[in-house]
């Protein structure tokens, strides 16, 4: 069975055509370029998905957009996930479930359809978002935080003398201010997420995988003093997996 799989980011859209667990295809669109022309292009030459399945963290403008597309090319209505008490082995911790972003959902998914239960995930993108998975499945919380160029935009806007000229490089003291900024933002995000990997190894049993996904997990990982792997494509993994299950 073909299915259409789309996670909508702050950043950008992620899409990837999947036949029975594999992907067959996929790619990925900036909100700053032209959305639906990219992806009637892309999807042109795409066999028909049986099923178009959709995360979002986006407005419902965006949706209705990625909507429309999916609709004119395949004739496919988008089923929406919206977050869940509980799936897939996954117990969200809310009390009102469907605040927990979807993209935090479905990398505790994919997670715990890899066997990396317990674990502690981050995602680095726009935000900085943490959560502990138990082995039993059990989400035990999490964090949000900016993410690492949020902090510098937001440091850069509400202050007047903090312009940096060229973009910073990161040190373990600086003696600039470029160097001070992308230096105090990027080594701050890897430290709350050690810290919370510290502070949440008690109730996972000891030392737990650390898994980083989002765009800019790729730069943050060698920032980090303890050791942690890469997830790519969490979302549309779990996505997956959410959708066979279905």
């Amino acid at each position: 069975m073909n299915r259409l799989l789309l996670d909508l980011g702050n950043t950008r859209l992620k899409w990837a055509l999947h036949r029975d667990g594999e992907a067959l295809a996929g790619g990925a669109v900036a909100w700053d370029g032209d959305v639906a022309e990219t992806l009637a292009a892309a999807w042109s030459s795409l066999p028909a998905p049986e099923a178009v399945f959709g995360a979002s963290v986006v407005d419902a403008t965006r949706e209705q957009l990625v909507a429309r597309v999916a609709a004119a090319t395949f004739m496919r209505e988008v089923a929406w996930l919206r977050t869940p008490a509980a799936a897939c082995g996954v117990r969200n911790a809310y009390a009102e479930p469907q605040r927990l972003g979807v993209d935090r959902f479905l990398a505790m998914v994919a997670a715990r359809a890899d066997g990396l239960a317990p674990c502690v995930l981050a995602g680095v993108g726009t935000a900085l978002t943490l959560d502990a998975l138990a082995a039993d499945g059990r989400h035990l919380g999490g964090l949000i935080a900016p993410g690492p160029r949020l902090m510098q935009q937001s440091l850069l806007d509400a202050t007047a003398r903090v312009r940096p000229a060229r973009a910073g490089v990161i040190v373990e003291a600086a003696d600039n201010t470029a160097d001070a900024v992308a230096s105090g933002c990027w080594l701050a995000a890897a430290a709350l997420i050690e810290r919370f990997a510290a502070r949440m190894a008690p109730a996972l049993g000891g030392a737990p995988v650390l898994r980083l996904g989002g765009g800019d997990a790729d730069a943050l990982l060698p920032l980090l003093a303890v050791p942690a792997q890469l997830a790519h494509d969490s979302v549309l993994h779990g996505l997956a997996a959410w959708a066979a299950a279905q």
